[in-house]
């Protein structure tokens, strides 16, 4: 299943859809004439519902199926997409250096040894960053001048658990979406550590979908890729990463509570901006397309804000 956050022209509130043969189904249209409990309207409450409200669903949808009859839905273009979950209740957590080409452009850049990461290198962004899949970016020149693109597999979680195995951590993702967590070098270079440079409003576009688990498969064979103005920075693959998900649940989970809606970042391949000779950063006007296989591309354009 691939479900999306939308509003339309005449109604700006908020909906969740099912995204199928390019095509978008209002959930809400989905509940049986009558019906005394409505499928949920948000994606947010649809994944703490659980199991049971997540295989009620895909019932009704195979319900409407049956006999060859697609429900009717809005068209790709006719809707406004908005993030997934378009204010996350925590903290985006993101993981820093998880693959092994990005670690080593990165040293390369700061004229540093390459060392690997031991341990998985969390940090987190505030959910003021969360923007839509083709929403502006803004930047504030005043406030950095150095705007860095990564494109990531973000991972939702669905089913809640503290100290979770590695045996039984995949059985604890909701879906898979796409993200760029873009970021503020001059920013995070000079406060010394991620938080400030990675939190500025609108830094995370999200979406198009999340792709659920069952539907999405293996997420360590997936390519990860962006471009900028059309130009290709980043090409990359899942396979690459140095610790695989089910590594990054186990160790973020250690004596801290993962619960249904929390989002995590799983890191960026080699292609970065800062890292290139010379470097490159994102100014008015560029345009980022973000994208990784199976789940969509997003397009996202930097606008000059004070």
């Amino acid at each position: 299943m691939k479900y999306v956050t939308f509003s339309l022209e005449r109604d700006p509130q908020p909906r969740l859809g099912v995204l199928r043969n390019d095509r978008i189904i209002d959930l809400q249209t989905l509940s049986p004439s009558g019906s005394a409990t409505a499928l949920p309207a948000a994606l947010l409450d649809l994944i703490r519902g659980g199991p049971s409200v997540w295989q009620r669903v895909s019932r009704e949808l195979s319900s409407r199926l049956k006999g060859g009859r697609e429900p009717e839905g809005y068209g790709t273009g006719d809707i406004r997409w908005h993030a997934p979950i378009p204010r996350p209740p925590k903290n985006v957590m993101c993981v820093g250096r998880n693959y092994a080409s990005h670690a080593q452009e990165s040293a390369r850049a700061r004229g540093t040894e390459v060392k690997l990461p031991e341990v998985p290198m969390f940090f987190t962004k505030a959910p003021t960053t969360v923007v839509g899949p083709f929403d502006e970016v803004p930047w504030d020149p005043g406030t950095t001048q150095q705007v860095d693109w990564e494109a990531e597999l973000g991972v939702v979680i669905g089913l809640p658990g503290r100290t979770i195995s590695r045996s039984r951590a995949l059985e604890h993702v909701f879906g898979y979406t796409v993200i760029n967590d873009v970021t503020a070098r001059d920013l995070q270079q000079r406060h010394g550590q991620s938080f400030k440079g990675k939190s500025l409003d609108g830094f995370c576009p999200m979406g198009p979908c999340v792709v659920t688990a069952d539907e999405f498969g293996d997420p360590h064979d997936k390519s990860v890729g962006l471009r900028v103005n059309g130009v290709v920075k980043q090409k990359g693959n899942t396979r690459d990463m140095i610790f695989r998900i089910d590594a990054l649940i186990e160790s973020l989970s250690h004596g801290l509570t993962l619960e249904p809606g929390d989002i995590l970042a799983t890191g960026t391949p080699d292609g970065v901006g800062f890292a290139r000779t010379p470097p490159e950063f994102l100014g008015d006007g560029d345009i980022m397309e973000t994208e990784i296989q199976d789940i969509g591309t997003m397009r996202n354009r930097i606008v000059a804000r004070s």
